[in-house]
């Protein structure tokens, strides 16, 4: 499994990968987690707050980014 997580001023992005295939990422936009695999295969799913601790991390990310920022001036 490789998680894939990062964040901009604008944009954000939490992932959850296998086998090179996408299993779990969260939609900022529509506020939820979304599990694309196809209906016919067996799903390997988030614990239950999934998408709420993925935004939680975004603050995290974003507060870290501002204060790099501010140690770079």
């Amino acid at each position: 499994r490789f998680r894939i997580a990062g964040c901009s001023d604008s944009d954000g992005e939490e992932m959850y990968t296998l086998d090179g295939e996408e299993m779990w990422y969260a939609d900022f936009i529509n506020k939820k987690g979304v599990e694309p695999q196809p209906s016919f295969i067996d799903h390997i799913s988030l614990e239950e707050g999934g998408y709420e601790q993925a935004v939680a991390n975004q603050q995290v990310y974003r507060q870290n980014l501002e204060n790099v920022r501010k140690a770079m001036k």
